[in-house]
């Protein structure tokens, strides 16, 4: 295993929909499209930053509206192409201020997204596949941490 990348996740659920993305294409990495699945809002975490002030960064800088943070739900552990991924997945309390998100006002949605709207979870392919499989306003409600540990890429 070469490196680690910590990431952090953003649960934002309303009426049992999910807000997800649509990923553009990454520059200068032909095998990762990003069109054909959806995947929640968030990102990396920068070295020695607090998990929490990541998500709240890239939050705004996705969708431009400053999140209220909940609890960690999820955390997945996983290895793909020679590094392995941490990622912790937070309840967004304020689901209903991301309705109306303008990419082209924030500062890398447009950049980065090529979709993003509440999106039923059970009927579209979202990423990682236990969203799909999770019934998240339970989860949510229950207030148990999932963890989630994949050795096989294809499994996420």
């Amino acid at each position: 295993m070469e490196k680690r990348r910590v990431a952090v996740r953003a649960i934002i659920i309303e009426d049992g929909k999910l807000l997800c993305v649509r990923l553009k294409k990454y520059p200068g990495k032909a095998t990762s499209d990003g069109q054909d699945y959806w995947c929640t809002p968030g990102g990396g975490v920068d070295i020695g930053e607090p998990l929490v002030s990541a998500l709240e960064r890239e939050l705004i800088e996705e969708t431009g509206i400053k999140p209220i943070l909940g609890r960690l739900i999820y955390i997945q552990q996983f290895q793909h192409e020679n590094s392995e991924h941490l990622e912790f997945f937070f309840h967004v309390i304020n689901a209903k201020d991301y309705r109306s998100i303008v990419l082209e006002e924030t500062t890398n949605g447009v950049i980065e997204i090529a979709e993003i709207n509440f999106i039923d979870p059970i009927n579209n392919v979202v990423l990682p596949t236990f969203l799909s499989e999770r019934n998240i306003a339970l989860d949510i409600k229950d207030g148990n941490l999932e963890i989630f540990n994949y050795i096989n890429p294809s499994s996420v």
